[in-house]
């Protein structure tokens, strides 16, 4: 499966699409610009602002204008914060908020075509997750927290 993500937001945010697109590519998936065609879209998002969210939206759509056949998979805060809005878009197929991002992986090998929205159920553990630079950075993040 092709993988594209994109990342709206803070460090924290870059660190996450990182650890998520590592754990794609050792599922063996290849790993694509998000401008390319992909198989499943994932935009990490943020809403510190009005103008964050709208970059939210506007990354959803283009995801699925891009491939209308592809799965789209909205995390981070605006899912968290506005799942209703994300729920009306046509094309999303997964929403998941803070708490449940870090199982998109194994949501994602399990997903049938004809699902609509799922949602994962956290139980609460965190693991810690290796540093990791994907892309052309020359720099890997390491979290050290959840949230702004």
């Amino acid at each position: 499966m092709r993988v594209a993500a994109h990342t709206l937001g803070c460090k924290l945010n870059f660190a996450e699409t990182s650890h998520l697109l590592r754990q794609m590519a050792e599922q063996g998936h290849n790993i694509v610009d998000f401008h390319s065609e992909a198989d499943l879209y994932i935009i990490n998002t943020c809403t510190v602002t009005a103008i964050a969210e709208r970059k939210c939206r506007t990354a959803i759509r283009q995801a699925v204008r891009q491939n209308p056949q592809a799965q789209v998979a909205v995390i981070g805060c605006f899912a968290q914060n506005e799942r209703g809005q994300i729920e009306k878009i046509p094309g999303v197929t997964i929403i998941l908020g803070n708490d449940e991002k870090y199982r998109l992986a194994e949501i994602v090998s399990g997903q049938h075509k004809d699902t609509c929205t799922k949602r994962a159920n956290d139980d609460g553990r965190w693991e810690f997750s290796p540093a990791w630079s994907s892309g052309d950075r020359t720099r890997a993040f390491l979290k050290i927290q959840d949230g702004c």
